[in-house]
């Protein structure tokens, strides 16, 4: 019964999820400012691994120095990080869980106080400060997410994600508003997706059919169109490359922003889909654990959990325990936090969601 969470899941490269929970690569800023891994970040994600996660994913990690976008983020541009990757790696699949890291470039929504230089994205644009990447440049920046690919499956990692979401520099590549590049990467669909699809092969012929390889997209807002999101998917699938894609919907129960796409729930418009042997999940909204069976009768081979799983590190645990489980009203107390896994710099930065923690 697809329904059913506890159930295992194969992937087509023959990596097997114990259940279908995904923590979500979940920004915390926790590591230290040249990238490496701290023991606040490891302890977060191992609590996660330990809590039954089927797979645990990563914070977005950075494959350039200059992709950065926030403060005390993970970085796997370069070999100083390997020894962190090496632990992450090893201690979330001591709890029998897959280990995944998420691959990042923030592009023009890298901060230039953070970077120290001017952004970079697929065009110039005036509002975020950025300048157009070269041809040799999105060579290189091509070049380092497979480079980063190759690091982490050498570090121990099951699998990636190619962070294609939420306005980075994927997305400004995707996007008819932000790209406006007149060269083979730019105007066209085709020529829009060009730099994924040649990350996705680039990333499948280093790492091999065994490596699990994934695609994160936001179907809507940050310049993109549910049909042009669509015809990205439908790509992906067909091509048979990729062994899941990851829908950031923010709500996975509501409908299009855009009235013309409002004719149903905007994940039913992907649902639809053939996807053949590719996996599909998707993260949003999915707090208790009524949101947990009702996410997975809309069609989802496995589910991506962020707010209750930084609440709970045993979240999906409690679900087994009580299918009905609620999770602890917000805001909290920053000792329920630390008592969860969460360091300081983390308890720091969800100080800023809106009444998540019980303020000072």
């Amino acid at each position: 019964m697809k329904e059913d969470v506890h159930a295992l899941l194969e992937f087509s490269n023959g990596a097997v999820m114990k259940n279908r929970f995904m923590l979500a690569p979940l920004t915390n800023t926790q590591s230290h400012e040249d990238g490496t891994l701290s023991d606040d970040e490891l302890n977060w994600l191992s609590m996660r691994a330990k809590g039954g996660f089927g797979m645990v994913m990563t914070c977005a990690s950075h494959v350039q120095k200059i992709g950065q976008g926030f403060p005390g983020q993970l970085g796997i541009f370069s070999d100083l990080h390997r020894e962190g990757h090496k632990k992450i790696a090893a201690s979330i699949q001591a709890y029998d869980c897959l280990a995944v890291v998420q691959l990042h470039h923030a592009g023009m929504r890298a901060p230039a106080e953070l970077i120290k230089e001017k952004p970079v994205s697929a065009s110039e644009n005036e509002k975020y400060g950025t300048r157009a990447l070269s041809l040799n440049e999105i060579e290189k920046l091509k070049s380092d997410f497979i480079a980063a690919a190759l690091r982490a499956q050498e570090c121990g990692y099951d699998g990636v994600e190619i962070h294609g979401a939420h306005g980075y520099i994927i997305t400004q590549f995707l996007s008819a508003e932000y790209n406006q590049r007149s060269d083979q990467y730019g105007g066209s669909l085709e020529n829009r997706t060009r730099l994924l699809f040649e990350i996705v092969e680039g990333i499948r012929n280093t790492c091999g059919d065994d490596f699990l390889l994934g695609v994160r997209l936001s179907p809507e807002r940050y310049g993109m169109d549910v049909s042009e999101t669509k015809e990205i998917c439908k790509r992906l699938i067909e091509e048979d490359k990729i062994n899941f894609i990851d829908l950031s919907l923010w709500d996975v129960f509501k409908f299009s922003e855009e009235e013309k796409y409002k004719d149903k729930p905007l994940l039913e418009h992907f649902t639809a889909l053939d996807f053949k042997s590719v996996r599909l999940t998707a993260a949003g909204m999915i707090r208790s654990g009524k949101d947990v069976i009702n996410a997975m009768k809309l069609g989802l081979d496995f589910i991506t959990v962020g707010r209750s799983g930084i609440l709970h590190h045993d979240f999906p645990k409690k679900i087994v325990s009580n299918p009905a489980f609620e999770p602890v009203k917000t805001p909290v107390l920053e000792d329920h936090l630390r008592n969860e896994g969460l360091g300081e710099d983390f308890i720091a930065y969800m100080k800023k969601w809106k009444d998540f923690v019980v303020k000072d």
